[in-house]
């Protein structure tokens, strides 16, 4: 049986979380998202070039519209990127949905 709630892994850009996720996700049975590579997927274009292009705001947009899509994830593990909880509408999103206090598992 696959565990039953979602798992969310913040932390600075380099700590490990996508890592650590795939590994966390296949041991508990679950998907794994890394928001990072979604974008990247999504957008057809490395972060880098967002950056370049876009600038900060712009791959922030695209972050947040991530997050937003996989707060409705159950049984996941979901890796954030670096400064994606610098955001108060990302950190808004993940507490509404998977802080402890709202009877969600973890």
């Amino acid at each position: 049986m696959a565990y039953p709630g979602t798992v969310v892994l913040v932390g600075p850009m380099g700590a490990g979380k996508s890592t650590i996720g795939r590994s966390l996700a296949d041991a508990l049975g679950v998907a794994f998202h890394d928001t990072d590579a979604l974008v990247e997927e999504r957008s057809g274009a490395t972060i880098a070039w967002i950056f370049d292009v876009e600038g900060e705001q712009g791959f922030r947009d695209r972050e947040t519209a991530i997050i937003r899509e996989l707060t409705g994830a159950r049984s996941a593990v979901i890796a954030t990127g670096g400064g994606a909880v610098m955001r108060e509408e990302n950190r808004r999103l993940l507490a509404s949905r998977y802080a402890p206090n709202q009877g969600r598992p973890l």
